[in-house]
């Protein structure tokens, strides 16, 4: 048995143990879903008890270096988790932008005393963040950002306004772009860290379409931050947050599906067998989301070993995200008219049309779809500019 295989074998054998038959069910609501933080109460003993053989084995994050909180697994072996943990439905143990978006950029870009302080409380969901990028005029244009910290010596004195802030109104931290040289438009933005609770700190939850409130205004009336929660070079965040962008548009671009998603076809197969169209239609759907899954693990695989192209996160997440809204299209077309009802406990308080409703945000989010396809034909296949 090689060394992979025999990984393998462990790696069953640790999830048939250590997963909790209720973390293999389908999430039913968001709730459902492990965000961790200071404020999280568990839904259950059984997404407690995951959390935490998770986080004792370094799974939450399985190929961050074991010193950071990691399992120090090689791509190979992360890969084959992601695989046996696919093969038992299992839930992922904890949902964090620390992992999917600024883990990443501290790896990159922080110092040795951040790594340590930070990276280990977001491997243990000890700390939930969320992200201060756009601002009213500053969405697709971010670099036009007019958040202003101002130089006190020891620390920043910032203020300015955030929008689109996913859960700020749950976040304990927040890694924020913030102006600190206003001669400057791309060399003087910074990349800062601080804490919600930081005096000075405010947030209005925005109402979607769909009802719900994920996105926030978020406010910074006269918040200091202190000068060693800077990540990378004084005026240089842009480096750090493009960095990041690409890591974000990974994890946007995942709700495409997949393998991992299902087949729509075989779960409405009942439901659509009088309907040549819309069955025909889904296979059409379940052959592009495995074929966009194919091409997602090539590219992450890539990336991973230095060899991806800068512009890659961009194909994937243009792809994802219009994948997935075309699915939540197709399943509300299957659901006909009761589709559309609302409130009710048996539609679980119309969870299939808010779902629908929340997708069309997926085109604009983490960059817009329009913005995806002038990066793909600029720098992957050398058209030339208007």
């Amino acid at each position: 048995m090689s060394d992979l295989e025999q990984f393998r074998a462990e790696t069953r054998s640790w999830l048939e143990a250590n997963c909790p038959p209720e973390m293999r069910e389908p999430m039913r609501e968001e709730g459902d879903a492990c965000w961790g933080g200071r404020n999280w109460t568990f839904q259950s003993d059984a997404q407690k008890a995951w959390l935490e053989a998770c986080v004792a084995k370094g799974y939450t994050v399985p190929d961050w270096p074991k010193a950071y909180g990691g399992a120090g697994l090689s791509p190979a072996e992360a890969k084959i988790l992601k695989q046996e943990m696919t093969r038992i439905n299992a839930r992922s143990p904890l949902s964090s932008f620390g992992i999917w978006m600024l883990g990443p950029a501290l790896l990159k870009f922080g110092t040795e005393e951040q790594k340590v302080h930070y990276l280990g409380q977001i491997a243990r969901g000890e700390i939930r963040w969320c992200q201060g990028y756009s601002e009213p005029g500053s969405g697709s244009d971010l670099v036009s950002l007019q958040t202003f910290g101002e130089d006190k010596g020891d620390h920043w004195v910032v203020n300015g306004q955030k929008i689109w802030t996913s859960y700020a109104d749950k976040a304990d931290w927040i890694f924020c772009l913030v102006r600190t040289d206003k001669g400057n438009k791309y060399q003087g933005i910074s990349f800062l860290l601080f804490d919600m609770e930081s005096p000075g700190v405010s947030t209005k939850p925005i109402k979607l379409i769909s009802g719900n409130s994920p996105f926030c205004e978020t406010f910074f009336d006269n918040v200091e931050v202190p000068k060693d929660q800077i990540v990378g070079e004084l005026n240089r965040g842009w480096d750090v947050a493009k960095y990041l962008l690409g890591h974000e548009r990974e994890m946007i671009s995942a709700t495409g599906g997949g393998d991992r998603a299902g087949s729509l076809g075989k779960a409405y197969k009942a439901v659509v067998a009088d309907d040549p169209m819309l069955r025909a239609q889904m296979a059409n759907f379940d052959v592009d989301a495995l074929a966009f899954a194919a091409m997602m693990e090539k590219f992450i695989d890539e990336i991973k070993v230095g060899k991806g192209h800068p512009a890659q996160p961009n194909m994937l997440k243009y792809a994802g995200t219009e994948l997935n809204k075309q699915r939540h299209e197709l399943v509300m077309a299957a659901g006909g008219s009761d589709a559309l009802e609302w409130d009710s406990e048996a539609s679980g308080g119309g969870g299939k049309p808010r779902a629908w409703l929340r997708t069309k945000a997926n085109s604009i989010e983490g960059g817009t779809s329009e913005v995806m396809l002038n990066v793909i034909a600029k720098r992957i296949l050398d058209l030339p500019g208007a």
